[in-house]
């Protein structure tokens, strides 16, 4: 059975205060975030606790991943939703996220590298076909912003040859 997100956030507490990600102007954007749509999980009082500059992030982080715990399971869900929203690369380096993805999603990440792999191999020269371009667009769909723009330049410079 999965974790719930109060688990969650107890497991990935310490990666996120070691993450040097995790910086000031990040911390208030989540306090704000917080804050302004879901006043009932951190309120005025609460968010400028949690966006005092005189306190160090570190504590601030701290205090605040505690004070979500506290708050419950709904609080914890708005904290990561926040995260995914405000800092993606950090959200989705969480050591709940990562043992999440399994053996699966590594082999189907090879999967589509040996497929890009083998396209290249055997277009060389040639460029590639509608129907290759139109399946390489699609599996972009699915893929972070590193990646889409990686197969989306080859199909660009495909389109040249």
């Amino acid at each position: 059975m999965a974790d719930s997100y109060r688990e969650q956030l107890i497991k990935d507490s310490e990666f996120l205060r070691n993450d040097k990600r995790m910086g000031t102007e990040l911390v208030d954007k989540l306090v704000l975030q917080l804050n302004r749509i879901y006043p009932q999980i951190l309120n005025d009082k609460e968010a400028r606790k949690f966006r005092n500059l005189g306190v160090p992030t570190a504590i601030r982080l701290l205090e605040l991943l505690s004070h979500l715990q506290g708050k419950g399971e709904e609080a914890c869900y708005e904290f990561y939703r926040a995260l995914h929203i405000h800092a993606e690369e950090v959200y989705f380096s969480l050591p709940t996220r990562i043992r999440r993805r399994g053996p699966w999603f590594f082999l189907s990440c090879f999967t589509v590298v040996v497929g890009v792999a083998f396209l290249y191999y055997h277009s060389e020269g040639k460029g590639l076909g509608n129907d290759t371009r139109k399946v390489l667009g699609f599996t972009t769909l699915g893929l972070g912003t590193q990646a889409k723009e990686v197969l989306i330049s080859y199909i660009g410079d495909c389109r040249r040859k």
